[in-house]
């Protein structure tokens, strides 16, 4: 029923709300690849420097690369990793799951490729990003133990996308979806050393998710049950599967819409945190070298994931709540510059990290995944403690960015890489999309050929 849906997926089938959101996780993702190279520059050349060594030719670009095109799965390689290179990418919360990552960048890469309009631009998007949530909602929350949803589930997400963009029929989608079943993987092993695995994972998923349409639209056969059979990916994947998940609402309740922006460049789990953080020690006027503790009750899932305190790289530094809670503390702000190298080392954030402490309340457990709650308490050396709450971080459906704020993120993202003119000329052509206006202004300012 998921390939059905992503061939059989009209432009006009969509509510209004639903191609604004598209638009806005467009900008944002494009945004986020270009940010990474300020942001993570060495990271965006290794992913220039790999798509090179392919020697491939073809009309796709590397964002924030001018001049750097490839083929489609390679390109979608490349700017998926950059989407969430800095962390900084949208997130569906029950699925958790980097939908941006590895949705955009292939109907991208495929619109170059293929001259795509528009329209067709977004309905792909949008088919991707049901399906890559669908997907993921099935098999959560037992999938996370190993699994990064983002390189699995999005796998399944990216076929969807690239089938849609494709105009593949619906036994062919159908073909597309049991090829990247097979291929999808990724390990949550990097939550410990903070490395570019996690990065390489929506790459790879974006790539894979072309591939796989590829595949099945030259003909190739794979298992038309790949998600449902008994040996299949809900069986392997989930100790809980939930198969309704899959199509529960599709083409009527739009997971898109349940879709949040981040605020903060650092792993979800730490916003609602850092948002308590910040209140308490700015509410209260604290000084950051009195402070004698902090500790953060939450849900089980930051307690088993996201709880480093060997922190010694900026991707660490981002996917470590204590830290963030620390530096937020420390800093009073959380932003790029909280996650250079040189500020990840530094010996009071350091320090204040080494009594930074993660607890699991099983009363705030049991709000999650609906609510990602946090009770922060911060100690002061002279005895005296002070305690915020939060039950959604700022970007959620609950507490949504203003389009002033998601503008915003974007300039701030691409400065450095587009002067004014083009940005505001970019930000024009996103919002665009679900017009009569062709893409390839947009595509082509992109990639570096107008400007």
């Amino acid at each position: 029923m998921l390939g059905a849906f992503a061939a059989g997926l009209l432009f006009d089938d969509l509510p209004a709300p639903v191609v604004r959101q598209a638009t806005d996780f467009i900008l944002d993702a494009i945004g986020c690849a270009v940010g990474a190279w300020r942001d993570d520059p060495e990271k965006a050349r290794i992913m220039a420097r790999l798509v090179e060594t392919f020697h491939s030719t073809g009309e796709a670009s590397i964002w924030g690369s001018p001049g750097l095109r490839s083929d489609a799965a390679l390109a979608a390689m490349a700017n998926g990793a950059l989407v969430n290179a800095a962390d900084f990418d949208d997130t569906h919360k029950r699925a958790l799951l980097h939908t941006g990552s590895v949705v955009v960048p292939p109907v991208l890469a495929l619109a170059e490729e293929r001259g795509l309009s528009g329209r067709d631009i977004i309905t792909a998007v949008v088919a991707g990003y049901e399906v890559a949530v669908r997907v993921g909602m099935a098999v959560m929350p037992s999938h996370y133990r190993f699994w990064h949803s983002t390189a699995t589930n999005g796998t399944f997400g990216a076929a969807a996308a690239a089938a849609a963009a494709m105009g593949l029929d619906a036994g062919t989608a159908r073909m597309a979806l049991g090829f990247a079943g097979t291929q999808a993987a990724g390990l949550n092993t990097f939550f410990t050393s903070g490395d570019l695995t996690k990065s390489l994972h929506p790459g790879k998923a974006a790539f894979n998710g072309i591939l796989s349409a590829r595949l099945a639209e030259a003909g190739g056969t794979a298992p038309p049950t790949m998600l449902e059979h008994e040996k299949g990916y809900l069986a392997a994947f989930s100790t809980d599967p939930k198969p309704e998940a899959l199509t529960q609402g599709l083409g009527v309740g739009w997971e898109i819409l349940q879709n949040g922006f981040k605020f903060f460049p650092s792993i979800l789990a730490s916003h609602s945190p850092v948002q308590a953080t910040l209140a308490i020690v700015t509410e209260n006027d604290l000084d950051p070298g009195r402070i004698e503790s902090i500790t953060n009750e939450t849900y089980n899932t930051v307690k088993t994931h996201f709880s480093a305190k060997q922190v010694t790289t900026p991707m660490g530094a981002r996917v470590s709540v204590p830290y963030c809670c620390a530096v937020a503390a420390l800093d009073r702000q959380v932003g790029q510059a909280q996650f250079t190298q040189e500020r990840v080392v530094r010996d009071d954030v350091q320090h204040l990290l080494a009594r930074t402490e993660v607890l699991a309340d099983p009363n705030l457990n049991a709000l999650y995944p609906e609510k990602f709650p946090a009770r922060v308490t911060v100690t002061m050396a002279d005895g005296r403690s002070f305690t915020a709450s939060r039950d959604f971080p700022k970007g959620d459906p609950q507490d949504p960015l203003s389009p002033g704020e998601i503008e915003a993120k974007f300039v701030d993202n691409v400065s450095g890489r587009f002067n004014s003119d083009q940005t505001r000329r970019i930000i024009s052509l996103v919002r665009a999309l679900g017009g009569d206006a062709p893409a390839k202004p947009l595509l082509d300012l992109l990639a570096g050929r107008e400007g």
